[in-house]
């Protein structure tokens, strides 16, 4: 007796679907692990979702309500274990586990308990999908994304860190609302470390590439009577004020690591601030990772714009990668 299935549906040899090509596994699905994966997936980037955690019911139910909406989606296959069978053949994994930063807590604060997580973790990951590029998004974020790249063993340009993406995206939004225009329309770069060491690129801030520091040559600086630096103030401050709002930052972080994966798995060639090895350029001498204006395509970081900043913008970014290489070269077993 014939099935429904075997009555309805006739095979063709040659037919079966060859397995996924733009596989993407989230690890933690915790408020921005989600984050990642629905903005992911509203973009239609893959062709295949793995979710990964320890929290075994939280995990099952998130998979069961995103399954759920199936119908609103254009990948075909979403699928969760606690189990790292479950992530072979990824093309992108995001890595987005570790324990939460809390209200007042630095970033710097969060790495030898996230390290710990990561030695799990990362193995696992490499195992099961030898060719990924990893996108670590936990924090701190540059510290981790070294500490990824030692556990990984895989080449630097396939270890990126979310780095200052969303902190750029933060400067973009900040300063376009100052300045009455979309933030696609101000262009302007946050560089060095995910935090508060971060690096406001002054010099290069333009609107329809009329540079700002023409207009104001004090801009950004103490002497600057418009207050403007106050803005940069505003993006290191900001994760903070969200914590202390909601209790976790998740939906802009969310739809910044979507935007890296959007880049990564089309091959589009575009330009980024994330996290990358940086030994050997501005005088940096340690193999410490920062946001650099990174061309991110299918393999990876490709390529690194060579920016050119100012003598006090680079020695912001030198005490940038000194301040978590202060803290880097005292992390064991790694």
């Amino acid at each position: 007796m014939a099935t429904v299935q075997e009555k309805l549906i006739t095979p063709i040899a040659g037919g079966a679907s060859e397995g996924p090509r733009n596989k993407v596994t989230v690890v933690g699905v915790g408020q921005v692990g989600m984050a990642c994966a629905i903005s992911i997936l509203l973009r239609e980037l893959p062709d295949e979702l793995a979710l990964v955690d320890v929290v075994e019911d939280r995990l099952k139910g998130e998979m069961m309500d995103l399954q759920h909406g199936s119908l609103f989606f254009k990948t075909p296959k979403i699928i969760a274990d606690k189990d790292y069978t479950v992530t072979a053949g990824s093309r992108i994994v995001i890595v987005t586990a570790g324990v939460r930063q809390q209200e007042g807590e630095s970033r710097l604060n969060l790495v030898q308990r996230n390290v710990n997580i990561f030695k799990h973790i990362i193995p696992q990951i490499v195992k099961h999908s030898p060719n990924c590029i990893l996108v670590v998004v936990s924090n701190p974020v540059d510290i981790m994304t070294y500490v990824t790249w030692k556990l990984s063993g895989l080449p630097k340009h396939r270890v990126i860190g979310s780095g200052c993406n969303l902190d750029s995206a933060r400067f973009r939004y900040l300063m376009a609302e100052k300045l009455s225009v979309h933030p696609t329309s101000f262009h302007g770069w946050i560089l060095g470390e995910h935090g508060d060491s971060s690096v406001p690129v002054w010099s290069g801030a333009n609107v329809a590439g009329v540079n700002l520091q023409t207009l104001n040559p004090d801009i950004g600086t103490d002497q600057d009577k418009e207050g403007w630096k106050e803005t940069h103030k505003m993006v290191v401050d900001s994760a903070y004020e969200v914590i202390k709002l909601k209790g976790y930052t998740n939906w802009a972080i969310g739809m910044s690591v979507a935007d890296l994966t959007e880049s990564l798995t089309k091959n589009l060639s575009r330009v980024h601030p994330v996290s990358t090895m940086v030994k050997g350029m501005y005088g940096i001498n340690e193999d410490v990772y920062l946001s650099l204006p990174c061309v991110l395509n299918n393999s990876g970081v490709s390529s690194v714009i060579n920016m050119t900043l100012n003598a006090e913008e680079v020695a912001k970014l030198k005490k940038s990668a000194n301040t978590l290489w202060g803290i880097q070269k005292d992390l064991k077993d790694l």
